[in-house]
């Protein structure tokens, strides 16, 4: 194709795959979606953190001073395996809590930092429902099927659906000025049916927003919802590439010369 007709209608693009969040135990669901940033300020206004001067980069595990130096604020070391590659165990000196003693010593509501991070995110939820710059957040994380999370899990032990799913969750709690296109590539693959009833509804919820979505996708259940089908065919690989069907999955359940519309 030579071009692409029709970009002028929307203020922005992104793509949504099921790819790591982050390669190392510092990422996870409340660094990704910002969460973890209202979190350090809120610990940064108790009484202990203001009296001992500590602001909200105290509680970050990126950085010197908060965070324990053996593990340099990852919770794990690497342990080398030899021939069997690297893995990862809990820091013996933070035991995994990823801070030192002084900055674990500022509590709010009787938990400190890392005893937030262990938290899922239906316990956050309920935790936090006072503070609206973090509850607003949880709720959607929570409404996207991930309230089992903890917000600390790291990202490498993160699925490819959970990684997904957070990604949508991020983009469904920006303040969007205007159309937003959304390009996913097979979004269902690995994912339990009931995973992909989730995917569905936060697909609907974009699009009911004013957003428009171009899924590829092979699932039947995704294929049925869409609002309008392109099929190529009528192979695949070199046996493919040709238009054979665009239209509505109504229009195409009434066909029986493209092998989607064997299956619907």
């Amino acid at each position: 194709h030579a071009g692409i007709d029709g970009l002028e209608n929307f203020e922005g693009f992104a793509r949504i795959d099921q790819s790591p969040i982050g390669r190392t135990p510092r990422s996870n669901p409340a660094t990704f979606t910002g969460i973890f940033d209202r979190l350090r300020k809120i610990f940064a206004e108790t009484p202990l953190a203001k009296m001992r001067g500590y602001d909200a980069g105290r509680f970050s595990f990126n950085k010197r001073g908060g965070r324990c130096e053996k593990c340099q604020g990852e919770g794990q070391i690497p342990l080398d395996m030899q021939f069997l590659g690297e893995t990862w165990v809990e820091c013996p000196s933070c035991r995994g809590a990823r801070y030192n003693r002084e900055t674990l010593e500022v509590l709010f509501k009787g938990k400190n930092i890392a005893e937030v991070l262990d938290m899922t995110v239906a316990e956050a939820r309920a935790f936090f429902r006072a503070q609206p710059s973090v509850a607003g957040a949880l709720e959607t994380l929570d409404a996207v099927g991930l309230g089992y999370l903890k917000l600390g899990q790291p990202a490498p032990t993160l699925s490819g659906g959970e990684a997904q799913r957070l990604k949508l969750a991020l983009e469904l709690s920006k303040i969007k000025k205007g159309p937003t296109l959304y390009l996913l590539d097979e979004p269902t693959t690995g994912l339990h049916w009931d995973d992909v009833r989730l995917l569905l509804k936060l697909l609907f919820r974009l699009r009911d927003a004013g957003h428009t979505l171009i899924v590829i996708e092979h699932n039947s259940d995704v294929v049925r919802c869409a609002d309008w089908l392109v099929e190529l065919g009528p192979g695949g690989g070199n046996g493919g590439g040709n238009l054979i069907f665009a239209g509505t999955p109504e229009a195409l359940r009434r066909r029986a010369d493209t092998p989607t519309a064997r299956f619907l």
